[in-house]
């Protein structure tokens, strides 16, 4: 109860602007490095160049990369969101089975040629496939 009456309501809402600060700098920080190891147009040495110059001078390190790279970085990440989605849409169409309408009204049509089901089984059928 001492503690909380030694605090007003100004230093807990500078503790929530510096917390919320430091969040940044650490989402910033985690940013700039995943865009240092992603860029495929970066030597290995500049790679090691960049980590080097923000280990050193964090806050100057960060701030010069979105100057020199920033728009290499919005070019990153929307290359790897196509990777992602080609990616996403390879696995949906090695599962998802690739019959059309006209496909199902072919086998149902085979079916009842044979007489596998009958009349009132293909008009069933039928217009659950074409729904």
């Amino acid at each position: 109860m001492l503690l909380a009456a030694d605090w007003g309501t100004g230093e807990v809402l500078w503790s929530m602007i510096w917390f919320f600060l430091f969040f940044i700098w650490i989402w910033l920080l985690i940013i700039v490095f995943s865009d240092i190891f992603r860029s495929h147009d970066l030597s290995g040495w500049g790679k090691a160049l960049w980590l080097i110059f923000v280990f050193v001078l964090p806050y100057l390190g960060v701030f010069v990369y979105l100057i020199a790279r920033g728009h290499k970085m919005s070019e990153h990440a929307a290359e790897a969101a196509k990777r992602q989605d080609a990616a996403m849409r390879q696995y949906v169409q090695t599962v998802a089975p690739a019959t059309s309408t006209a496909d199902e009204l072919t086998k149902l049509a085979d079916l009842k040629a044979s007489g596998a089901i009958t009349d009132e089984e293909y008009q069933r059928l039928k217009a659950k496939a074409l729904a």
